[in-house]
């Protein structure tokens, strides 16, 4: 029987590569006249060949944390895929964007002096350790090339002098700042979905156990008043719980951290045909699936946290913080990158309008003094994805209407509202 898997994906900007995110074991390396050489160099041959390495055998794994890890680190195993052989003749846009990225980062190491590319080359370099990856620095790199398409100087200031904030732009005599700031939308879910992959494989083998012995097409409802944060409830705990309840031929099983429910699961039709879509059109949005099946049997966990999820006021709490990186004495951007949303999801937040009342109300308090305009992108966004997955001028952008400076004319192109 197969392991679990999500209904939906993790980190769906992954899906935008063509071919997938998949790690390569191993390339022959960027020769000379290969696009990559020079970003290759900048993080060196063997550190990037050894994080490569490390992320292929960490994704390998039969689990929903593999999976979720493949999507995460997409970024990098797309431009490993890119140098072996496998790589496609004609890259889709999304690796087209990826491709001119990391040649940016090339060409910004050549232009720096000595210091400010060791800079440089310490930001990569803490890109590939540990669970961080390539996104806050190649939104820093796309943040510096929207503005150049709209004709204005760019210097990498946090680079070359340390400041606080990245970038200074300029254009017809005037300047603005700007801060680019990654959040994870994982900081706004009362379930998030790295502890949801991890609780899901650790229950799995006792389930595929269970439903073998069990046939029949089941699905187990958990609401989780307080979430699946560590500090709120025992996954562990939970796990044998549900066993329990399983092995004892219960339908329900309450606790103030956990309601569980046993129901037949029906699908017709059309909806069989497509599970995962059918079971999102089902629980909606905000549940977490995961589904195993086998011999025409299947188990969906469906889990829902008794609190709504606040990803576009984890944003702003961010962006009280990332304001005090701004001077006040020029024009202040905050450029955020929201990172490990879905397609769904970040469409939802625009749609419902919920990222842009949050970062209007935050425009209002006193933190937001320096902040002229705040831009927001995703995923969807660093692929290139056409509407309405992604936005038409590549970010979200809200204007500050209280700063005067957010009216220079000269600034206006990257200072005023999408919307």
């Amino acid at each position: 029987m197969p392991p679990l898997d999500t209904a939906d994906s993790f980190a769906a900007g992954a899906r935008a590569i063509e071919g997938g995110s998949k790690p390569a074991r191993s390339s022959g390396g960027a020769g000379s006249g290969h696009p990559l050489t020079g970003f290759i160099n900048l993080a060196g041959p063997s550190r990037w060949q050894a994080r490569m390495d490390e992320l292929a055998r960490r994704a390998s794994a039969p689990s929903l944390t593999g999976r979720a890890l493949s999507e995460r680190h997409a970024l990098e195993m797309t431009l490993h895929r890119l140098l072996g052989a496998e790589a496609p003749e004609n890259p889709g846009r999304a690796e087209g964007e990826l491709l001119r990225l990391a040649r940016d980062a090339a060409r910004l190491a050549e232009s720096l002096p000595v210091p400010a590319r060791r800079r440089l080359r310490s930001l990569l370099h803490a890109s590939l350790a540990g669970e961080a990856n390539l996104v806050p620095l190649f939104h820093l790199l796309r943040v510096a090339a929207l503005h150049r398409a709209r004709g204005f100087e760019v210097r990498f200031t946090g680079l070359m002098d340390g400041t606080p904030h990245d970038l200074v732009i300029a254009r017809e005599g005037m300047e603005a700042e700007i801060a680019c700031e990654t959040v994870s939308a994982e900081e706004g879910r009362p379930v998030p979905r790295g502890d949801w992959c991890a609780f899901v494989d650790g229950v799995n083998p006792d389930l595929q156990t269970w439903l073998a012995a069990h046939p029949g097409r089941y699905v187990l409802k958990m609401t989780l008043p307080e979430g699946l944060k560590r500090d709120a409830l025992d996954g562990a705990a939970l796990q044998r719980r549900i066993m329990e309840m399983l092995r004892d031929r219960r339908r329900q099983d309450a606790a103030a951290d956990a309601v569980l429910k046993l129901d037949p699961l029906i699908l017709a039709g059309a909806q069989a045909a497509v599970p995962a879509t059918a079971l999102r059109a089902l629980f909606g949005p905000e549940a977490h699936l995961a589904v195993t099946q086998g011999n025409g049997n299947i188990l969906v966990l469906a889990a829902r946290a008794g609190q709504a999820c606040d990803i576009a006021q984890a944003v702003c709490r961010r962006m009280v913080a990332a304001s005090s990186r701004l001077g006040g004495e020029r024009a202040g951007i905050l450029a955020v990158f929201l990172d490990d949303i879905g397609r769904q999801e970040w469409r939802g937040l625009r749609d419902r309008m919920e990222l842009e009342g949050s970062v209007r109300r935050f425009l209002t308090t006193a933190e937001a003094r320096a902040v002229s305009t705040v831009s927001c992108a995703s995923r969807m966004e660093l692929f290139g994805m056409a509407p309405p997955d992604g936005v038409p001028a590549g970010e979200l952008r809200f204007r500050n209407p209280a700063r005067s400076s957010s009216r220079d004319a000269a600034l206006l192109p990257a200072l005023v509202s999408t919307s």
